[in-house]
């Protein structure tokens, strides 16, 4: 068995704003092992400035993967458990090895049977910018919108107020996603504002690492709150069944290439359920590789809401997709 890998850069159409500030392009590395004659590719999913293998070494490991390729998947899973997002592409490739084509996880989704529901992701930015998206998203027949706030509370209120107005919670869930940008002071008045638009849930109001202001406002809000952020670098499942435990929030976030690939995920999921955690799954910017592995994955596990799967359009020098989005529905092309 053999390894390489080949560093990506993908370029984003439009600048892309978070709380976290504005994104112009996403680092990424493309994974491939082949086994006589087979091929197998993922995709090591590296989020700057957000992952917690973001650091100097992470190219070093990637080449001590390739070169231990061949090793016991349970001694590479020890030695990785720093690296989750290679951990993920190396889930990756070996899944695609055993299936062939363009296959992680077959399903009634990969046989074009069956589809995902999504969310409607809503990029921060002026108000027309996100106005324009939403009325995007509306007109392509959404009834799950995710907006990112946390930059421009004042704004992202009104917009907030005047779709509430015009859609009841009925007609169109709205998630809203604040990546740390709150205080906690500031976050008990928003999440009372959000609860009184009938918000579905706010993903990480304050800032991670937090646990104890955290649980207190997961125990008092009057919006469930979900966890995200939270969970990265959390790796040993003891410690995993602690925070949850701590914090009890009302959802989690599960980012595959950030919380250490399928088999974290799976990890996570399975806690969660134990203490009546709601979850779902999110993609981080993946090229249109790791995206197929992911909503492939994501179908399995049966999740009666709305997924956070993008659909790959934000890069004008991705990969050609396996997936295709019709209205709010995402399904695998065959």
């Amino acid at each position: 068995m053999k390894a390489t890998y080949l560093k990506y850069l993908l370029e984003f159409k439009r600048p892309s704003g978070t709380s976290r500030g504005v994104l112009l392009d996403k680092e990424t590395f493309i994974f491939e092992i082949s086994d006589n004659g087979r091929k197998g590719i993922g995709e090591c999913a590296i989020f700057r400035g957000l992952s917690f293998d973001d650091r100097p070494d992470y190219e070093d490991k990637l080449k001590w993967l390739c070169e231990n390729i061949g090793k016991e998947p349970e001694y590479l899973k020890e030695e990785l458990k720093e690296f989750p997002s290679l951990w993920f592409g190396y889930e990756q490739a070996v899944q695609n090895l055993k299936y062939g084509d363009s296959l992680y996880f077959p399903s009634e989704f990969t046989e074009g049977k069956a589809a995902i529901t999504i969310n409607g992701l809503i990029w921060m930015g002026d108000v027309g910018y996100m106005e324009e998206q939403i009325q995007d998203k509306l007109e392509k027949g959404f009834h799950c919108i995710k907006l990112k706030i946390g930059v421009d509370w004042k704004s992202e209120h009104v917009i907030l107020q005047e779709l509430r107005q015009k859609f009841s919670k009925d007609q169109l869930e709205l998630r809203v996603d604040a990546n740390g940008g709150f205080s906690k002071d500031e976050a008990v008045i928003v999440l009372q504002q959000l609860a009184d638009l009938n918000i579905h849930s706010i993903e990480q109001p304050i800032k991670a690492g937090n646990w104890a202001d955290m649980a207190e406002l997961c125990a008092q809000t009057p919006t469930p709150i979900a966890l995200d952020e939270e969970l990265i670098g959390i790796t040993d499942p003891v410690e995993k069944e602690k925070l949850l435990k701590a914090i009890n929030p009302q959802y989690i976030i599960l980012k595959p290439a950030l919380v250490g690939g399928f088999s974290g995920s799976d990890e996570w999921i399975s806690l969660a359920e134990k203490q009546n955690i709601g979850w779902w799954i999110t993609s981080a910017l993946e090229s249109n590789i790791g995206l197929n592995a992911i909503a492939q994955y994501t179908f399995t596990k049966k999740s009666p809401m709305p997924q956070g799967l993008g659909t790959g359009a934000l890069f004008v020098n991705n990969f050609e997709s396996d997936l295709e989005l019709r209205n709010e529905l995402l399904w695998f092309k065959i």
